[in-house]
């Protein structure tokens, strides 16, 4: 059991967009296993704060830093500040991600570009930024949070699922890209999960129908995904490499 307790101990975890949601139950679950935690945020100033206080009262090393990683100033500034203050990162979790609910012919190109600014240059900014040090190392993990949407695809969600389908093909090449390096990136692709995403695009009717779909009759919960993510983070998972893990109660493969 201590060995799966400090599975990650010492080293740096950096995870986007972690203030709330799958983000903050990575966060918690990677400080558990030893890991020194930065959660990224961008907007989710409070909930960032509040995480960070209680992962420091359980004695874990986190800190909380703002920036926006669609845009590659806040991406340089957040990483020089991360290496001044813990040292260079060992493991990154791409996971801040936005959507929009709309048909494609009423989207406009400022909405396309966040959407795909925010889920996939961000992951594209922040991998730029580890792969020096984990090449020099010879050693890292990355993990990107994708979607069953990026494989399946969704009606009204044209533009989320091309940034998760985008990420899932960035995930297979850059993980047999950098795999001579011993290093390995791979994708999670959750289902429906319960947070604030998913509650504000669906009212009761929609959330019947879609638990109706699903074969396991629920939502998954962020721990899931977290527990699934610390594992592709650990030296366990060292032959696992630009894989696609779907999460999602058995949905895609009715």
């Amino acid at each position: 059991m201590d060995q799966i307790k400090n599975s990650l101990e010492g080293q740096v975890c950096l995870i986007t967009g972690a203030g709330r949601g799958i983000g903050a139950a990575v966060a918690r679950a990677a400080a558990a296993r030893g890991a020194r935690v930065v959660v990224n945020y961008n907007s989710s100033h409070k909930e960032a704060r509040t995480l960070i206080a209680e992962l420091q009262q359980y004695g874990y090393t986190a800190l909380a830093l703002q920036g926006d990683i669609s845009r590659e100033q806040d991406v340089n500034r957040l990483f020089a500040e991360i290496r001044d203050t813990v040292g260079e990162v060992d493991l990154l979790v791409n996971n801040a991600g936005v959507t929009i609910r709309s048909l494609v012919q009423d989207t406009s190109t400022d909405e396309w570009d966040r959407v795909i600014n925010v889920n996939l240059k961000g992951a594209f900014l922040c991998c730029k930024q580890v792969l020096p040090h984990m090449i020099r190392n010879q050693y890292g993990r990355i993990v990107n949070i994708a979607s069953t949407q990026g494989i399946n695809g969704a009606s009204f969600e044209s533009v989320y699922a091309a940034s998760k389908g985008g990420l899932i093909a960035f995930t297979k090449s850059l993980g047999s890209e950098v795999a001579p390096s011993g290093i390995t990136v791979n994708a999670i692709a959750p289902g429906p999960v319960a947070t604030d995403m998913i509650y504000s695009h669906l009212d009761e009717e929609d959330m019947k129908t879609l638990l109706d779909e699903i074969p396991a009759g629920r939502l998954a919960v962020p721990e899931e995904i977290a527990s699934a993510c610390v594992f592709l983070l650990s030296r366990d998972a060292a032959y696992i490499n630009a894989q696609v893990l779907c999460i999602d109660g058995g949905w895609i493969a009715r």
